[in-house]
């Protein structure tokens, strides 16, 4: 149970880092508000998951999500350039996690 609420977890820090991106330095209230509640709801879940597991591997993974979804939301959405290269290191990094959790 700790891996899938470590996982949801990484989802809502991509929520919040996209949404602090929106909130266009907090001058815009509805992804301010966004943000503020992904960010409480994610850090409370890695709290709750490190209770489970090794705080290292919760972490990295966590971060390795998050940070693997907010990349693809912004080549989504256009605001970054997809590439060869950034794909490539993207799956490097999702294999990087999928790692982590296989030896844990």
């Amino acid at each position: 149970m700790a891996w899938v609420i470590l996982i949801a977890s990484g989802v809502l820090e991509a929520v919040w880092a996209s949404a602090l991106a929106a909130s266009e330095g907090f001058r815009r209230r509805r992804p301010t508000m966004v943000f503020v509640v992904a960010l409480v709801a994610s850090m409370g879940g890695l709290a709750l998951a490190m209770t489970e597991l090794p705080t290292g591997t919760a972490y990295a993974v966590w971060v390795g999500v998050g940070a693997t979804l907010t990349v693809v939301w912004a080549m989504i959405t256009r605001r970054e350039r997809a590439s060869t290269a950034r794909i490539l290191l993207l799956l490097l990094l999702v294999a990087s996690v999928i790692g982590l959790k296989v030896v844990s």
